[in-house]
């Protein structure tokens, strides 16, 4: 039988503090959440890659990139965050530890139903559904957000959804190469900059259109 609270200690003792999360907040909720309730495959749940979720080739982030680009969030008490993507909860009971309310928008029925049971308790997070490019208006506007997964481009409705100031973490370009990066609104304009090397599972609706050439 696994030991999963072992576990958890090694990934953190071997996965997240070494790679510069200084964040203690972070540390301590990957302590605490059992991020085995979170896969369909319990045994994997803290090996150090991206979990495949078994629907529409969507994965849980490596724990090590989750963590990083939480910390970039620099995420406060009172903070109102949306997670774009959210699949099976895990960054939602991260954050949720964290921020004042975190809205975990998933777009597959199936990983949102997962995300509700996991999260039963957890009174400051709210899934809802929808398509991930269009974000989540009827809650905005939001002072973080986590696209958790890669994209291409960023949907012009994300940015609108941001407060004045707030800021936003993704990966950005397919897999396997890629970039951590984090962006922060400044009145119509959002400014980025390089964080990390990274790669995760593109999400869906955020690849760029084919070009075609003549």
């Amino acid at each position: 039988m696994t030991d999963f609270a072992s576990a958890r200690r090694h990934m953190v003792d071997g996965q997240i503090r070494p790679a510069d999360v200084t964040d203690l907040r972070i540390t301590t909720a990957m302590l605490e959440v059992p991020r085995e309730a979170f896969v369909p495959e319990k045994a994997l749940a803290y090996l150090d890659l991206d979990l495949n979720l078994g629907v529409a080739r969507r994965c849980l982030m490596k724990p090590m990139v989750l963590a990083k680009l939480i910390q970039a969030l620099e995420i406060e008490a009172t903070d109102k965050v949306l997670i774009v993507g959210a699949a099976t909860g895990y960054s939602a009971a991260i954050l949720a530890r964290m921020a004042g309310e975190v809205v975990a928008l998933e777009q597959e029925e199936g990983l949102a139903r997962s995300a509700s049971a996991a999260l039963t308790g957890t009174t400051n997070v709210k899934v809802v559904t929808g398509p991930l490019s269009s974000g989540y208006a009827s809650a905005a506007p939001y002072d973080a957000m986590l696209v958790e997964g890669a994209v291409e481009e960023l949907p012009d409705a994300l940015r609108a959804q941001l407060k004045d100031g707030g800021r936003l973490v993704c990966v950005m370009g397919a897999a396997p190469g890629g970039s951590a990066m984090a962006f922060r609104r400044s009145g119509a304009e959002l400014g980025g900059r390089r964080i990390f090397d990274a790669s995760a599972a593109m999400l869906p609706g955020f690849a760029k259109a084919a070009e075609f050439a003549f």
